[in-house]
């Protein structure tokens, strides 16, 4: 009798643990290095088998438990955020000059905005849908902070943004702060969503300059949204929409394999 070798014996371990170190590694640049030396250390094709309950005997068996995996970590990163704590602030003497410019493009790409005809929609689960000019959101109370940009690079800047208080912006329209997420779409195609949770916190900012200068196109100019309590890439730019939702709205990077909530 003709038996056929189970497929699961023909998974490359070495190919398949270096693919979850290199997620995981992607997923978690931000934390502190004790985490991942506990993921890399405990991680095996047995320990992903029994964390994510997936039989893995293909390819595409492996990427839906990496990807369980990934979820678990939102999860626990979720639970182990703290709304109330503030993210290190520094003075103007540090601010790194210039800032570096970061996209998915290079920056002769950069898109032009007429700011004067700008109006930012605010869409999903809000009371009070109509759009905003520039004008209209530079008229609110304005704050600012000087705080360190950590890329999942592996670099980091510290720079000074202003603008309106985000978690001010959603009670204003009426968000349901009991939705789970808030996503934004850009002007450049750009597009991500952040827990409500950081949303809410009191140092996520609609930026609307940056060094005390309108914010230039090249930082994300009409406003982009500051979060110190996140890595680089949920920091979108270039905003020209916001929603909020109970329905998973994922990202640019995040439906790439990028970690969704991104912690710093």
């Amino acid at each position: 009798m003709n038996i056929k070798t189970p497929l699961r014996l023909s998974i490359d371990r070495d190919a398949v643990l270096k693919e979850a170190v290199d997620r995981i590694g992607h997923a978690n640049a931000g934390m502190r290095a004790s985490k991942r030396n506990f993921l890399r250390q405990s991680l095996t094709l047995g320990g992903l088998s029994m964390l994510t309950g997936c039989t893995l005997v293909d390819q595409d068996s492996v990427e839906s438990a990496l990807t369980r995996i990934s979820r678990f970590n939102d999860e626990v990163q979720g639970w182990l955020f703290d709304p109330n704590r503030l993210a290190p602030t520094y003075p103007d003497s540090m601010i790194t000059r210039p800032f570096p410019f970061n996209a998915f493009y290079g920056e002769e790409e950069i898109r032009e905005i007429d700011g004067g005809s700008f109006r930012l929609e605010v869409a999903g689960l809000v009371s009070d849908k109509r759009r905003w000019s520039l004008a209209e959101l530079r008229a609110m109370p304005q704050i600012d902070q000087v705080t360190r940009h950590i890329c999942v690079e592996g670099w980091s800047a510290i720079g000074k943004w202003g603008g309106v208080s985000f978690g001010r912006f959603l009670r204003l329209v009426g968000a349901d702060l009991t939705a789970k997420y808030v996503g934004f779409k850009c002007s450049d195609d750009y597009f991500t969503s952040i827990d409500m949770a950081t949303a809410l916190h009191p140092q996520t900012t609609l930026a609307l300059t940056y060094d005390g200068q309108p914010l230039p196109p090249k930082y994300g100019f009409p406003m982009k949204l500051r979060m110190p309590t996140k890595l680089g890439y949920k920091n979108p730019k270039h905003i020209q929409a916001i929603f909020v939702t109970n329905t998973y709205p994922g990202g640019y990077w995040e439906d790439q394999g990028y970690n969704w909530f991104g912690g710093s």
